[in-house]
């Protein structure tokens, strides 16, 4: 998926073929910062071809120190970061022989004060990795920085989904899901290997949403690529979530009842009032929202001013809440997937159409789903998804199960190689992400504690942190809302300091920032309405109450 759902919906030496060849014979592991005495030359160099594929170019152009400018992608706008030091951009395309595609991996190498780590930065949406911003940002803090494209197209681009024949194209659906992200690992390291003339001293995987997802494909298929891997927000299970997500669209559908983002503005208030104070701190921060009764009848016929009209709430507007909260069940009430969590924002997911003259809205589905369904499913982009009913919602729940978990489902409980080779794997989710709701996560740390022996022994190499108030990817975002969640990874990899607390600064429902220890899953902050709610200290991690 996207960063924070996307906001919500030079010239360079000549190109070079690739020969193939062996790494570098100087290259040897080390571990500390890299001791360059002086820049290396930024020229093309022989890659050698991970296994299956084959190199089809290489290319190196040098970037002088200064301002990054990151393209616009849209829906994302044009960006900047500052103060990057100059670094060498070297891009080598793969092919697998036969099946046409082209794989561009990029690696960003600093010239001078290369801290010895590589950085790899995950994708979001439907891009498999990073058009500048994430790459400029490991730069400046000394790293050196990779990414891939798989070949496949932008956030929310997904004409490659298809064949001309109106197959699916497994051969991008294996680059997107897997494959392309583990190449990216091997020729990073290689090209780092041949510029500094030494293998890196560590290695790590940055990414939230689709990037969360491919941290954990990393660590279930290829534990060894990586020594850390933050994988927020992920989107696991994403055969399923991607199918769930398009709930909030088909019962506002079926009820014919679509209700304006005031509207749904109103239940979300209203929500957070009565459950914030359940964890013991009124701080506009809804902790554990599964466990929140609010029921939204009790807004019935409260009034609402929306662009100058005065609405009033309806039975049937708290139905169409209700069903949404609750999540997809079958037409028989068999429970599919969580739903939108209690406390998160409905309109990016319920999202609506602006009023016409007469006030009247329809439906304006997500694309992400939407594409999902369409596509890969439905095999026809044009599909009107409005047409979906209850009975065959569950249909394409179930047949997304079928078809796509063994591809792109990323939720194989058995981490026991990554736990072997040494990995670290550290993961925090916003408890008011409406994209891919915390709960996905949850299960899927459950079924690991399962497999792999309980909460304790799971711990020893993968932690889990949920972040009240937080919207999808919303922490290090620009908002004010924080944490530094790769640096407790990398003292966790570096020095065994394995975090027991993040320390975290949220910005709550009031728009107000509130410091907060985040704790480790399953134990819960707990402030019993002692001290400062606003200060960390004052809210201790303590196991859940039992419902």
């Amino acid at each position: 998926m996207g960063r924070r759902l996307l906001a919500a919906l030079a010239t360079g030496v000549p190109l070079l073929t690739a020969a193939v060849c062996l790494p570098n014979a100087a290259a040897q592991p080390q571990r500390g910062p890299a001791a360059v005495s002086a820049p290396p030359a930024c020229t093309p160099r022989s890659v050698e071809a991970p296994a299956g594929t084959r190199v089809e170019k290489v290319t190196a152009v040098r970037h002088e120190a200064g301002t990054v400018d990151v393209p616009e992608v849209w829906p994302l706008p044009a960006d900047q970061v500052d103060d990057v030091p100059a670094y060498c951009d070297v891009t080598v395309t793969l092919t697998h022989p036969g099946a046409g595609d082209h794989a561009k991996v990029r690696t960003w190498l600093p010239l001078q004060g290369w801290n010895g780590r590589l950085q790899t930065i995950g994708g979001s949406a439907y891009a498999a990795g990073d058009y500048g911003k994430g790459l400029a940002k490991a730069v400046r803090n000394g790293y050196a920085a990779a990414t891939t494209d798989a070949g496949v197209g932008t956030y929310i681009d997904t004409g490659w989904a298809l064949t001309g024949d109106g197959r699916v194209n497994e051969v991008l659906l294996e680059n997107f899901a897997s494959r392309s992200e583990h190449e990216a690992a091997v020729v990073a390291k290689e090209v780092i290997a041949g510029f500094y003339g030494r293998l890196a001293s560590y290695a790590y995987f940055n990414g939230c949403s689709t990037g969360g997802r491919q941290g954990y494909m990393e660590a279930q298929r290829h534990p060894d690529d990586y020594d850390g891997i933050l994988a927020n927000a992920p989107a696991v299970h994403w055969d399923e979530f991607e199918v769930a997500t398009l709930w909030p669209q088909v019962v506002m559908d079926q009820e014919e009842n679509h209700l304006t983002p005031c509207e749904l503005g109103a239940f979300t208030k209203a929500a957070v009032r009565a459950c914030d104070p359940l964890d013991g701190a009124v701080d506009g921060l809804v902790d554990a929202p599964e466990r929140c009764g609010f029921d939204p009848r009790g807004l019935i016929g409260t009034k609402v001013l929306c662009a100058g009209r005065e609405l009033t709430i309806t039975a049937a507007d708290a139905t169409v809440v209700r069903k949404i909260w609750d999540g997809p069940r079958t037409p028989s009430g068999r429970k599919l997937w969580p739903g939108v969590p209690v406390g998160a924002e409905l309109s990016g997911l319920a999202g609506t159409t602006p009023p016409d003259a007469d006030g009247n809205v329809k439906g304006a589905p997500f694309p992400v789903p939407a594409a999902w369904v369409a596509s890969w499913l439905e095999k026809e982009p044009s599909f009107d998804v409005s047409t979906i009913t209850y009975g065959r919602f569950t249909q394409l729940f179930r047949q997304s199960q079928a078809e796509y978990d063994g591809v792109i489902g990323t939720d194989d409980p058995d981490l026991s190689d990554f736990r072997d080779s040494g990995g670290k794997l550290l993961t925090w989710h916003g408890q008011a992400d409406e994209f891919i709701p915390s709960q996905g996560t949850v299960k899927y740390r459950e079924e690991v504690e399962r497999k792999m022996g309980g909460t304790k022994k799971v711990d020893d190499f993968y932690r889990l942190f949920l972040v009240p108030g937080a919207t999808h990817c919303g922490l290090n975002d620009g908002s004010g809302a924080a944490v530094d969640d790769l640096g407790a990874l990398v003292a966790w990899v570096e020095q065994g300091k394995a975090p027991r607390t993040l320390p975290a600064t949220l910005r709550n429902a009031s728009g107000d920032l509130v410091s907060r220890d985040l704790c480790g899953y399953p134990r819960v902050s707990r402030d019993h309405g002692q001290g400062d709610p606003t200060a960390a200290a004052g809210s201790p991690c303590v196991r859940p109450p039992r419902r």
